[in-house]
Parts: C-alpha cells; sequence; structure tokens
C-alpha cells in the first residue's frame, strides 16, 4: 500500500511561482472553530453533512476534540499530541502520519480509519474501534488497547513494542512484518484464523495459547482491501495563503516518505526552493533521501532511517534525530545548531562545515565521521564516540568532551579545543588522537 498523495502539500515548493511564501495546509476557519467550541462544530457538521474538512497538519496538541464530530475529515499530519480525542468520531478520517503521541483515544471510533505512519506512542485507546482501520507502519510503543476492537484492521508493519492489546478483538487482523510483537501483552487477546501473524502464516491455536491469547476458528474470508481515502482539493482562502493568487490551486508534490518519488522530484527540479518546519518524520525509512539544502526546522526524525541520505546545506536547527540511523548520510554544510542528535549513529558521516552550535551529540556514534571545519561550540559530546573522526580545523570551544572516545581522531593545529585555545600535539596525545599540521 502506498500512502495516499495530498491535494494540498505538506511543504512549500517554488513549482508555483506565485507562491513564494509559507502557507498552511488546513483550512484555518474550520480549525478555529473547532477549537472554540465542539458543540458548536458537531452541529455545523450535522447541518453541512457533505462539506470537506480540511485540517490537514493542523496544531491540535493537547486540544480537547472530546466527543468531536471528525468523522471522514483530513487530518493528515496533524499535530494531536496530547489531545483529548475520548468519544470521538474520527471514522473513515486520513490520519496519514499524524501525530497522537499520548493521545487519549478511549472510546473513539476509528473504524475505517487511515492511519498510516500515524505516530500513537503511548496513545489511551481503551475500548476504540479500529475495525477495517489502516494502521499499517504505524508506532504503537507503549500503547494503551485494552478491549478495543481491532478486527480486519491492518497492522503490517507496525511497531508493537510493550503494547498492550490485552482483551483486543485481533480476528482477521492484519499483522505481517509487525515488529516486537513478543514483548507486546496478548493476555485474553482474540485472534481467529484469519489472523495474519507477523511471520505471514495464519494464527493458529498454538500461537494463541502461548501468547495467553483466545482463539476462535471462522469461515475463511478474503484479507481486506485498504484504499487510501479521497483528498479533495482545497478551497483557497487568501489569508491562509499569503501572496498567492485567490483560486489558484498549489501544485501536488510527492511524500517525503516515498523516497524513489521525492527524489525523481527533486531531480527534475534542482533549484527549487524547499521550506518545511515541525515535520513529523519520527521512525521514517529514509535511507538515500535527497534533502540537499531543504528547510527542516524543528522537525521530527526519531529512530529515522537516514543512510546514506543527502543533507548537504539543509537548515536543520532544533531538529531531533534522536537514535536516528545516518550511516554515511552527508551533511555537508548543513546548519544543525541546537539539534538533538543524542545517540545518533552517524558512522563515517560527513559533517564537515556543518554548524553544530548548541547540539546535543549525547552517546552519538561517529566512528569515521568527518568534521573537519564544523563548528561545534558549546556542543555535548558526551560519551561520543569519536574513534578515527577528523575533526581539523574544528571549533570545540566551550564543548563537552567528558567520557568521549578520541583514539586515532585526527587533530590539526587548527583545531580549536574545548578551552578555546589551538590544539596542541599534546594535547592530541592525551587524549589518544592523532595530531597533524595539515
Amino acid at each position: 500500500m502506498k500512502t495516499p498523495k495530498h491535494a494540498i502539500p505538506a511543504i512549500i515548493l517554488g513549482i508555483v511561482a506565485s507562491l513564494n511564501s509559507p502557507a498552511q495546509a488546513y483550512n484555518r476557519e474550520q480549525l478555529n472553530l473547532l477549537l472554540k467550541n465542539v458543540a458548536a462544530w458537531n452541529e455545523m457538521r450535522r447541518e453541512n453533512p457533505q462539506r470537506n474538512i480540511d485540517l490537514s497538519k493542523a496544531n491540535l496538541e493537547g486540544a480537547n476534540l472530546k466527543g468531536a464530530n471528525l468523522a471522514e475529515a483530513n487530518l493528515s499530519k496533524a499535530d494531536l499530541s496530547g489531545a483529548m480525542l475520548n468519544n470521538a468520531s474520527i471514522k473513515g478520517a486520513n490520519l496519514a502520519m499524524a501525530y497522537l503521541k499520548k493521545a487519549n483515544m478511549s472510546e473513539t471510533d476509528a473504524s475505517q480509519a487511515w492511519l498510516e505512519g500515524a505516530n500513537l506512542n503511548g496513545a489511551y485507546m481503551r475500548n476504540a474501534k479500529f475495525t477495517g482501520a489502516n494502521l499499517a507502519a504505524t508506532n504503537l510503543r507503549w500503547a494503551k488497547l485494552p478491549s478495543a476492537d481491532l478486527e480486519q484492521a491492518n497492522l503490517r508493519e507496525a511497531t508493537l513494542f510493550e503494547t498492550d492489546l490485552e482483551g483486543a478483538n485481533l480476528r482477521g487482523a492484519q499483522l505481517d512484518k509487525a515488529i516486537f510483537i513478543e514483548s507486546a501483552s496478548l493476555k485474553d487477546a482474540k485472534l481467529s484464523n484469519n489472523t495474519i501473524l507477523p511471520s505471514g502464516e495464519p494464527a493458529s491455536r498454538g500461537w494463541a495459547v502461548r501468547h495467553d491469547s483466545r482463539y476462535v476458528t471462522e469461515a475463511v474470508t478474503a484479507p481486506p482491501v485498504f484504499v487510501p481515502p479521497v483528498v479533495h482539493a482545497p478551497v483557497i482562502i487568501p489569508e491562509n495563503m499569503p501572496g498567492s493568487e485567490q483560486g489558484k490551486a498549489l501544485q501536488p508534490t510527492p511524500e517525503i516518505r516515498e523516497v524513489e518519488s521525492w527524489n525523481t522530484m527533486r531531480k527534475g527540479n534542482p533549484d527549487t526552493k524547499v521550506e518545511m518546519t515541525e515535520e513529523k518524520l519520527s521512525h521514517a525509512k529514509l535511507s538515500g533521501v535527497d534533502l540537499r539544502n531543504v528547510t527542516l526546522s524543528k522537525s521530527d526524525f526519531e529512530r529515522s532511517n537516514l543512510d546514506n541520505a543527502n543533507l548537504a546545506g539543509a537548515s536543520l536547527a532544533g531538529a531531533n534525530f534522536q537514535k536516528a540511523d545516518m550511516k554515511q548520510a552527508n551533511l555537508k554544510g548543513a546548519n544543525l545548531e541546537g539539534a538533538n542528535l543524542d545517540r545518533a549513529y552517524m558512522k563515517n558521516a560527513d559533517l564537515s562545515n556543518a554548524n553544530l552550535t548548541g547540539a546535543v551529540l549525547y552517546g552519538a556514534m561517529l566512528y569515521g565521521a568527518n568534521l573537519d571545519g564544523a563548528n561545534l561550540t558549546k556542543a555535548s559530546l558526551f560519551d561520543a564516540n569519536l574513534e578515527k573522526a577528523s575533526l581539523k580545523g574544528a571549533n570545540l570551544t566551550g564543548a563537552t568532551l567528558i567520557g568521549s572516545n578520541l583514539t586515532n581522531a585526527i587533530i590539526s593545529s587548527s583545531t580549536i579545543t574545548p578551552s578555546g585555545q589551538k590544539a596542541t600535539r599534546g594535547w592530541a596525545i592525551r587524549n589518544d588522537a592523532i595530531f597533524t599540521d595539515k
């Protein structure tokens, strides 16, 4: 299954010459009404059942949406972290890549909802209804789903680390390639011969017994087919689209997670200006993605795979790369000021001339990385592995190197040490590094 193309992109591309300033993807009038009064919102939905609801990429963090009628709404990439959605209806809604971390979704009706790639880390979903919903590639770490109805739901490639599925209905659920299911709680969960296990095989009574689950035999049915939701063209409102021409639609663009399509677009538009902020890309598979010179400030890449990605010259200030895989990634000249690279795996990555001022590199793997000319002023390199890394001309003024491994790292006479002084051969030797005058 592929993530649907959005009729209005979450990013602003210079493909349409008249659109030079950032725009919101959501309908601001609808967002304001929803946030102001849920009862009035529901009345509007009752009076206008055919109205298209566009709340894509809306900031609804911590919002009280208890009992809200969001059925069939476009909430793709919306930030609903910590939101109260208990007893709400998101039936048939598009929540592709939405951020629902620690949201309260008890008793929520999410049947037939499209949640592919959504982050539901720690969400509370007791008695929620997900029948026929697409939860492919979702992050369900520590999510609570006791007694939830997931009959015929798609959980393919979902992350189920310590997920609570006690008493959940998983009859006919598609769990193929789901990961960490052995750490999930499946006590009294209901499975059937139509349930597909992570191995790709149908569930068996023996498997159910071993996982403290219940097993029922039912008539064999064909696996459900999941069809991407239709995303309607947006109504262009001048206040939502500053600097644009009224009625002129934005050109659709591929989603970043569709790496092949995204890279093809970038190749055909090499000089296109790409500006994004606060993108939700945690756990994304972005190996080899072309993000040269993009603006992705304050975006979330936690645990994403960015191996061999090209982020040269990118603006990544304040971005979160905690535990991201970034082997051989090209970050040459990138702005990573204040970025969180806590335990990021950057073996042999190119960070030459990158701005890492104030960056958190706690426990980061930088073995063999190129940090020549990098600005590491006040960076935290506590416990970082810099073995065989090249730090020629790097500025480490005020940086924390406690516990860091500099074995065979290359230090030059132009390297600035944490004291603000130029490195010397003696300083290099004391840190088990190699000194060069070049």
